[in-house]
């Protein structure tokens, strides 16, 4: 009997050891598991750093802000301001526009990019090259070749013979289908002030669109005959503005190299009427000036 008592006393003794050890076993790996967490917290913080206050959050979004930005305005769009009216009606003068410049970019373009060649009809901007005939005193700060900007249409390509015979183009012997409108430009008008030159061109004559002519030309009444007649070399581009009687172009100062092209004209995302007078307060002629009905309008 009593070797049952002791040998039920020592099993019983010998469970208890178990368990108290498992539970023993237990807390240890708890308590080193709580020591390996705090002492992963403390190198994590080590490795973070101090917390970001606000005002670095928002200086690091606003460097990013203008990297993207200039990244943007070097490779991919710009904006430039209309001030001459060259191009009159299809751009008037104070028009803001957005230039494709990824468009045209440099090199031979790739098919899975939103990139071609310059075509007959598209309206690009570029540095004004230069007219050749120019002497020193006659070049005007806001009027420097290879720094200011124009915008014209592309009439003739590389390889291209134009010829102009007073208000008809010709390019390689066949006559360009431009639709021809009469207007009056303010300027020929002496008695009209110098604000009021900047008005949009008055059309006198705009008969319905015939088949292929995919875009206007303006004519004044006072005659027109360059005779230029000239076959465009290679790498350049003969370019003329939408207001015939009122554009320096090739015609004058000769063609545009490729390599000064800048992009080609979208649309305008803000047009102010710089014909009409100024009230002194920037803001109401903000609201009074702009021309709403050409915010958003594409260039064609």
């Amino acid at each position: 009997m009593n070797d049952d008592l002791t040998n039920t006393g020592v099993g019983e003794q010998s469970v208890e050891t178990e368990t108290e050890t498992r539970i023993r076993a237990r807390k240890v790996s708890v308590a080193e598991g709580n020591g390996f967490e705090k002492k992963s917290t403390e190198s994590e913080r080590r490795t973070l750093g101090p917390p970001k206050t606000i005002w670095r959050e928002y200086f690091e979004s606003a460097i990013v802000t203008v990297i993207m930005a200039l990244f943007g305005m070097t490779f991919i769009v710009q904006a430039v301001k209309v001030p001459t009216g060259s191009m009159q009606n299809t751009i008037t003068i104070g028009d803001h526009l957005l230039v494709n410049k990824f468009i045209f970019a440099p090199g031979k373009p790739l098919p899975f990019l939103p990139q071609r060649e310059i075509k007959r009809g598209d309206i690009i901007v570029f540095k004004y090259p230069g007219n050749p005939n120019d002497r020193e005193g006659d070049l005007r700060p806001d009027n420097l070749p290879y720094k200011t900007n124009y915008v014209k249409r592309v009439i003739g390509l590389p390889g291209d013979h134009v010829e102009v015979r007073g208000d008809r183009v010709f390019v390689n012997g066949q006559e360009l289908p431009e639709h021809r409108i009469a207007a009056l430009d303010h300027e020929d008008d002496p008695r009209t002030t110098e604000l009021e030159n900047n008005k949009a061109l008055e059309t006198k004559d705009d008969t319905p669109h015939k088949e292929g002519e995919t875009y206007s030309v303006y004519y004044s009444q006072r005659p027109l005959d360059s005779g230029f007649n000239k076959t465009v070399p290679e790498g350049y581009y003969f370019v003329m503005g939408d207001n015939r009687n009122n554009s320096a172009d090739s015609r004058v100062w000769g063609f545009v190299p490729r390599d000064l092209v800048v992009g080609r004209a979208m649309f305008v995302y803000w047009s102010y009427d710089e014909s009409k007078p100024s009230s002194g307060n920037p803001l109401f002629d903000f609201f009074s000036n702009t021309r709403w009905n050409r915010t958003g309008t594409m260039i064609k």
